[in-house]
């Protein structure tokens, strides 16, 4: 399986949660140069939140 980490050439947004029990893990990259990442469900979820409302598809190239 290809890594699915995004990078500054291949911007984007990934999640992984293996297994119920484990925590979910996230990292993010967005075209404008902001990245982060987050481990912990609440914590991804919150990334995923600010990456909703701030990178991704709500900002322009």
């Amino acid at each position: 399986m290809p890594n699915l980490e995004p990078t500054n050439n291949a911007p984007g947004l990934h999640v992984s949660k293996p297994s119920p029990s484990d925590p979910a893990t996230a990292s993010a990259v967005c075209h404008c140069g902001a990245s982060t990442s987050a481990k912990g469900d609440a914590q991804v979820g919150a990334l995923v939140a600010g990456w909703n409302a701030n990178h991704g598809a709500a900002h322009g190239k």
